[in-house]
This record gives structure tokens, C-alpha cells and sequence, in this order.
């Protein structure tokens, strides 16, 4: 898909986000309290390329913070090791700023993470450099209606379905 648009075969930057997702009335341990959003679900790490297209995605329980999120899913990225053999920058937003998440990065996968901020007299929407790419996969995924609401009883199903949906986009692009 990257080679078809004139780009390395190997991203050399990512983004990364959580999303928290309302669970459904069923009753699993991987389900918490997103104190933040004030809702009972789970919570959606994407980390995507540059184009939107997702490198991986790890679900969890609501209350898992931003920062220990990322780390579980930029280890599963930084396993695709060819995959990924160019990556050198992942850009976040504030809610996974902080000097250790930081040096765990440059220490245990050896890239630079950027923290992009929101402009502080900003009221409404501001378009924030290289973050609306991971805000638009979101949207991509909420395409799909049983993505909008988690209905699953392990986390490991929504991230298939996550993962279906995605192939499901990339092949209406190919075709």
C-alpha cells in the first residue's frame, strides 16, 4: 500500500493514540473505569504510519494510563523489526508527555517521540500537526459499526475486528 503512493516500504514515523470505548453491558475483567472520559470500557492504542494505515493496536481495560499503553504497544512495534527498520519518530499528544516514557523510548526502541501540544488560546477544533492522521483512522474505524460500541468479551476479538476493519479500508483502496 505505501509502495502504490510513491513512499519506502518502511514508515519513519508513527502516531499513536488511545480512544476509550464504551463496553457493553456484559461483564469481562478487561473492562475499567476511564476517569478521564467518565465512562466504563476499554481503551484503543493505535499506532499508525503516516498515512493512516495501522501498525498495531493493543486493547485494554479503560484505566490503563496513556503512558503505560503506549509502552505495551510500541513494544509490538517495534517487534515488526523489517517492517518498521526506518522508523526514527512517533508523535504523541500531552496525555503521553513525560521524561520517563521518553527515555524509555529512546532506550528500549532508540526513536524520538514528539509531543504535539494544543495551542494554549485556542477555543474549538485546531487541526495539530501530524496528530489529525490517527484522529482520521479513528474516524475510518467508527465507520464500521461494531467498532463504535465494545461488545466483546475479550479484548484480544476487538482487536481483530479493529484489525478486519482495517483490511477492509486498505482493500477499497486498492481496489
Amino acid at each position: 500500500m505505501r509502495v502504490e503512493q510513491a513512499r519506502q516500504p518502511s514508515p519513519s514515523e508513527a502516531i499513536i493514540d488511545s480512544q476509550s470505548v464504551k463496553s457493553a453491558a456484559m461483564v469481562s475483567a478487561s473492562v475499567g473505569w476511564d476517569s478521564g472520559k467518565l465512562l466504563k470500557g476499554r481503551k484503543r492504542f493505535l499506532s499508525v504510519d503516516t498515512l493512516g494505515l495501522v501498525l498495531r493496536v493493543l486493547v485494554t481495560a479503560a484505566n490503563v494510563g496513556e503512558r503505560e499503553g503506549s509502552k505495551q504497544v510500541l513494544k509490538r512495534v517495534k517487534k515488526m523489526d523489517k517492517a518498521v527498520s526506518c522508523l526514527q519518530t512517533s508523535w504523541v499528544d500531552a496525555g503521553f508527555d513525560g521524561a520517563p516514557l521518553m527515555q524509555w523510548v529512546m532506550d528500549v526502541c532508540r526513536w524520538i517521540v514528539q509531543v504535539v501540544l494544543r495551542p494554549e488560546q485556542t477555543k474549538g477544533f485546531v487541526l495539530l500537526k501530524k496528530r489529525w492522521v490517527v484522529e482520521r483512522t479513528f474516524g475510518w474505524l467508527m465507520g464500521s459499526r461494531r467498532l463504535v460500541r465494545d461488545y466483546e468479551l475479550l479484548p484480544e476479538t476487538s482487536k481483530t475486528l479493529i484489525d478486519l476493519a482495517m483490511i477492509r479500508l486498505m482493500v477499497r483502496r486498492l481496489a
